[in-house]
């Protein structure tokens, strides 16, 4: 065998390798193959080892797994006029491959704008209170926004999440302000009931010891132990003054009563104070002037 003939042997091995290369195409098992046949779709390829005819048929791979998508921070302008600053996150898939590839350019992009433009338009319908408390709503209304948009690109928008919300300095500081105020409310409110509840409390208490009068004198006792525990030289307890006084007073009138009856002399303690003595009064000092002549 000739030169010439080992030339066109290894040119031809080389042709089958080439043509064997470009008509073996692998679709892994998270892609979808479309097949395109001069430059017309002709079908889907699964997952698996395809074969194509070279040079006429021509095979895209679409990603059917979740794909996380940033959505970079608006400066949106709130329903009562405030400007914040908000970031998001999408998740999105293809389910449909073939639209995925001929009904847009570019999928990635095309989702990434619409959700700024849905973040900015849907966040502006409402107040800075209802963007910061009503998250869930706010995403879900961006995702069935997103939805029924992406769906005739073959995409389904599975997730969007508000991911952080930027205010400013002065709202923060306005915030701040407000949330202090409703929990000194709060505690104004919680200490009034507390009074509420303790004044109903010791009105009852007062009652109960109206009731029964030894109740008393057994509280001012177990105050008197409780004292007595820090071993102090001096203490200083309030006594009941008046009704110190008309027990007094009860008890000398018994005593002055049960003297009468007895015929014995008052107790000192019980003698009644004599009644203090009138002022003197000087006699009027006689004139020493003459009596003045009369008139005839």
């Amino acid at each position: 065998m000739d030169f010439t003939a080992v030339v066109v042997w290894l040119l031809f091995a080389l042709l089958l390798l080439f043509l064997a290369r470009a008509s073996i195409r692998i679709v892994r098992q998270y892609e979808q193959g479309v097949l395109f046949r001069l430059g017309r779709v002709i079908g889907v390829r699964m997952p698996g080892l395809r074969f194509i005819v070279p040079v006429i048929d021509r095979i895209q791979l679409v990603s059917l797994r979740i794909v996380t998508m940033p959505i970079q921070s608006q400066g949106i302008i709130t329903q009562d006029n405030v400007s914040v600053d908000i970031s998001a996150v999408a998740y999105y898939r293809v389910i449909d491959a073939v639209k995925s590839v001929v009904a847009i350019e570019n999928v990635a992009a095309a989702i990434n704008q619409i959700a700024q433009t849905t973040l900015r338009k849907v966040v502006g319908r409402h107040s800075l209170d209802q963007t910061l408390s009503e998250t869930e709503h706010i995403n879900s209304d961006i995702r069935e926004i997103l939805d029924a948009l992406t769906l005739e690109w073959g995409v389904e928008v599975t997730l969007v999440e508000l991911k952080d919300i930027q205010l400013p300095d002065s709202m923060k500081r306005a915030m701040a302000r407000q949330a202090e105020a409703e929990r000194e409310k709060r505690a104004k409110i919680i200490a009034a009931e507390g009074e509420s509840i303790a004044a109903v409390a010791l009105g009852e208490a007062s009652d109960m010891m109206m009731a029964h009068p030894l109740a008393l004198q057994l509280r001012n006792l177990q105050s008197l132990v409780e004292i007595a525990v820090d071993k102090n030289s001096t203490v200083v307890f309030p006594a009941p003054l008046m009704s110190t006084i008309g027990e007094l007073s009860a008890f000398l009138a018994r005593e002055n009563q049960a003297a009468e009856a007895a015929g014995r002399p008052r107790p000192a303690g019980a003698q009644a104070p004599s009644p203090a003595p009138a002022p003197a009064v000087a006699p009027a000092a006689a004139s020493t002037r003459d009596t003045p002549p009369k008139v005839a």
